[in-house]
C-alpha cells in the first residue's frame, strides 16, 4: 500500500490495480500510428521538416497534460490519464498511443533527463518546467517508439509553443533534432560515461533514484537474490500485465469464459488477454474485478492460511480501496466466516463500500483510527489483514511517477505508523489469531525490520508461521520461495507480480 496513507488509511486518490502502459519501441505500432518507412526521415537525418501548423495530436496533448498534471499537483497518472482519454473520446489507436506516451515517459524520465542535459548542454533545472516535459516527451517518442522523427519534433515544438515562450520553441526544436541524430544506444552509452559511480550507473540506464536502486540490492541480498538487481529494475519499467480476480463464489462459469489465461499463482486469478477491463468489471457487477496477482495472493495468505471455522470474525484494518477487502469478503462468505472493514478517511471508506457491493451482504465499513483498534476491541478477530501504509516501491510498474515522487525520508516518516498498527493488530487478535502484514514495498525498513520490533515487543506472545509454505500450498505453480523464513517477498522479475511482502504472525493461546 502507498504512503497516501494516515493512521492506516488512504487520503489520496492511489488506485495502484487501474494503471495501464505500453513499453518499449511497440508503442506506436500497437496503437496503429505511424510506422517507420522508406520515406520516413532516419534517426540521423540531419534535415526536420518544420511544422505546418500549431497542431498537437490529441493523444500527444493528453500525455503532456497527464504528465504536467504529476508534475505540479502531484496528479496519480494511473487515475488521471483513463479520465482525460474518456472525454476526450479518443478511439482505441489514439487512446493506446496516449497511454504508452504517459507511463513511457514518466518510468524512463531520469534517463531522459540526463540526455536532455547532455543535448542542450545545460542541467535540466535550468530548463522551464513545461518546455522540460515537452523534451521529455519528444525524447521519448524518439528513443523509445516507432513515431516518425518529424512527428515527434514538428508536434513537440507545436506544443512548446503553446505552453512556452517564443524563444522556447527554437530551444525545443534545436534539442529534440540532437537527440534525433543519434541512436538510443549511443545516448545511453554517453549516458554511462558520466555517470559517478556503480549505484549512479545503474540509476541512468534503468531509470531509478540511487537510494531506490540501494534499497532494491538490499531487499533482494535478504532473500538470496542478489545478483538479479538489473533484472529487476528492468521489470520495473515495463508495462504490467491486466490482472483480473474472479470473487469466488460469487463470479460465475459464463464471468470466467470472458476471460484470458489463468493467473499462474493466484487460484481465482486470470490474465485479460483483451477487451475493456473497466467494461468487464461493470458488466459484471464487481464479481470480476481488477487486481494484481501479488494483492491476491495477499489476501488468500490469510484467508487459507488454515481452514475456516464458521463464525470467525475477520478485519481489514486498512481497507481502501477495496480490492482485497472484497476478496477476504468473497472468502469469508463462503465458509461462514464474517468480515468487517476498516477505512480512516471519509472518501476512501466509500470506495471500499463500492468495492464491497458486488457481496449480496451488507459488510460493514468503519471509519476508525487503526492504531487504537487494540484498545477499543482487544482479543476480538480471528484474522486481520494489515495491508500497511508504506512507500509503494513495490508497484512502480504501474505508478511509475511514484519513484520520483518519493524521498528516502518518506519511508522513516512512515517507520512509526507501521509499527504503531502492527502492535494494535497483534492486540485486537483472539489467542491463536492470524495477522497478515502486508506492504507493497519491498523496502527491508518497512517490511523485516517493522515485523521483528514487533515481535520483540511482543516477547513470546506471537510466532512467525511458515509463510512460504501456506503461500505454495494454494499456488498454482512454484513460487521458488525461501523456505521457512516467516515471509514472502514477490517480485516483479521474478513473479511477474507487484513487490508484495507478506507475513503471517500468530498470537500465542
Amino acid at each position: 500500500m502507498s504512503d497516501d496513507r494516515s493512521r492506516g488509511n488512504l487520503s489520496g486518490a492511489t488506485r495502484s490495480d487501474r494503471s495501464a502502459g505500453g513499453g518499449g519501441r511497440s508503442g506506436e505500432a500497437r496503437s496503429g500510428g505511424a510506422a517507420p518507412s522508406d520515406s520516413a526521415p532516419s534517426r540521423g537525418a540531419s534535415h526536420v521538416r518544420q511544422p505546418q501548423a500549431d497542431f498537437v495530436q490529441p493523444a500527444r496533448r493528453i500525455a503532456y497534460e497527464v504528465i504536467a498534471a504529476v508534475r505540479e499537483s502531484d496528479a496519480y497518472a494511473n487515475l488521471l490519464l483513463p479520465t482525460r482519454i474518456q472525454r476526450a473520446a479518443l478511439n482505441t489507436a489514439d487512446a493506446a498511443l496516449a497511454t504508452e506516451l504517459t507511463y513511457g515517459t514518466l518510468r524512463m524520465q531520469g534517463f531522459y533527463d540526463r540526455v536532455i542535459a547532455l543535448a542542450a548542454n545545460r542541467p535540466v533545472t535550468a530548463i522551464d518546467p513545461a518546455i522540460l516535459d515537452v523534451l521529455r516527451l519528444g525524447a521519448h517518442q524518439l528513443l523509445a517508439t516507432r513515431v516518425a522523427t518529424h512527428a515527434a519534433v514538428n508536434e513537440s515544438v507545436s506544443l512548446a509553443k503553446q505552453v512556452g515562450s517564443r524563444s522556447a520553441t527554437g530551444f525545443t526544436n534545436g534539442v529534440l533534432r540532437t537527440i534525433s541524430r543519434s541512436s538510443v544506444e549511443e545516448w545511453r552509452d554517453l549516458v554511462l560515461q558520466s555517470s559517478v559511480n556503480a549505484d549512479d550507473r545503474l540509476a541512468a540506464e534503468f531509470s531509478h533514484p540511487a537510494w531506490i536502486v540501494r534499497a532494491f540490492r538490499k531487499a533482494l541480498q535478504a532473500g538470496g537474490h542478489e545478483n538479479e538487481l538489473a533484472d529487476l529494475l528492468a521489470a520495473d519499467n515495463m508495462a504490467a500485465k491486466v490482472n483480473m480476480v474472479a470473487l469466488p463464489g460469487l463470479a460465475t462459469d459464463a464471468d470466467r469464459e470472458r476471460l484470458g489465461l489463468a493467473d499462474e499463482f493466484s487460484p481465482v486469478g486470470f490474465v485479460l488477454d483483451a477487451g475493456d477491463p473497466y467494461h468487464l468489471v461493470t458488466s459484471t457487477e464487481g464479481r470480476v474485478r481488477v487486481q494484481d496477482e501479488g494483492s491476491q495472493i495477499a489476501a488468500l495468505a490469510l484467508s487459507r492460511a488454515r481452514p475456516i471455522i464458521a463464525g470467525e470474525r475477520w478485519l481489514d484494518l486498512c481497507a481502501g480501496p477495496g480490492g482485497k477487502a472484497a476478496l477476504l469478503a468473497a472468502e469469508a462468505r463462503a465458509r461462514g466466516a464474517v468480515l468487517v472493514a476498516n477505512e480512516l478517511v471519509p472518501a476512501r471508506a466509500a470506495l471500499v463500500r463500492t468495492a464491497l457491493a458486488a457481496l449480496p451482504e451488507t459488510i460493514p465499513v468503519w471509519e476508525v483510527d487503526g492504531t487504537t483498534i487494540g484498545q477499543t476491541h482487544p482479543n476480538t478477530f480471528d484474522r486481520i489483514l494489515l495491508d500497511a501504509p508504506c512507500t509503494g516501491l513495490g508497484a512502480l510498474r504501474r505508478r511509475p511517477e511514484a519513484r520520483w515522487r518519493k524521498q528516502p525520508k518518506d519511508v522513516a516518516d512512515l517507520a512509526g505508523l507501521q509499527s504503531g498498527l502492527i502492535d494494535a493488530a497483534l492486540l485486537a487478535l483472539k489467542p491463536g489469531g492470524i495477522l497478515a502484514y502486508v506492504t507493497c514495498s519491498p523496502h527491508t525498513a518497512e517490511t523485516r525490520a517493522i515485523v521483528a520490533l514487533a515481535m520483540r515487543k511482543a516477547g513470546g506472545t506471537v510466532r512467525a508461521l511458515d509463510t512460504a509454505a501456506i503461500v505454495q500450498s494454494f499456488s498454482g505453480a512454484n513460487l521458488d520461495l525461501p523456505a521457512d523464513t516467516g515471509s514472502v517477498q514477490l517480485w516483479p522479475h521474478r513473479h511477474g507480480t507487484d513487490a508484495m511482502f507478506i507475513t503471517l504472525l500468530q498470537r500465542a493461546l
